[in-house]
């Protein structure tokens, strides 16, 4: 069981982290433009943008939450696999129940007001992830330290 837990944990390292320094970069620079690219070419951008994220994003994600399922299974009583597996539950959430359909909109054109729940709303994965990144590196105790 122990080594499943360690390969879990790397899964989860390997997932989570690089999608909270995707989340920034979306949330601090990406999502922000989307104001600036104007309205003739808006749309080929949204469509570019939806095309190439999702390969990008959508494996990362997947890896992230079977891991976080897998610790959670592995290890029911750790309030950090439950609160890891939550932060999963929210992001996935959000991004069903308001990015994408703030995407969808936006598939029809520059909408500033979609834009502005796209880019406002998006801060609930940012710190979700954030969490689960700081989650991610405390569950392996001795892991980062020369002890």
């Amino acid at each position: 069981m122990k080594n499943l837990e360690t390969w879990l944990l790397i899964v989860q390292l390997a997932s989570t982290l690089p999608l909270v320094g995707l989340i920034w970069t979306i949330q601090l620079v990406h999502y922000p433009l989307f104001a600036r690219v104007g309205n003739d070419g808006f749309l080929i951008y949204q469509q570019d943008h939806m095309r190439s994220i999702g390969p990008l994003v959508g494996p990362l994600m997947l890896l992230e939450a079977l891991s976080a399922l897998g610790l959670l299974l592995t290890a029911p009583s750790s309030i950090a696999a439950i609160l890891g597996f939550l932060l999963v539950l929210v992001i996935w959430g959000s991004t069903a129940l308001i990015q994408v359909p703030c995407h969808r909109l936006l598939t029809a054109g520059f909408d500033s007001a979609a834009h502005l729940r796209l880019v406002r709303s998006n801060w609930v994965r940012t710190i979700s992830w954030s969490m689960r990144g700081v989650l991610a590196i405390l569950m392996c105790p001795g892991w980062f330290s020369n002890g």
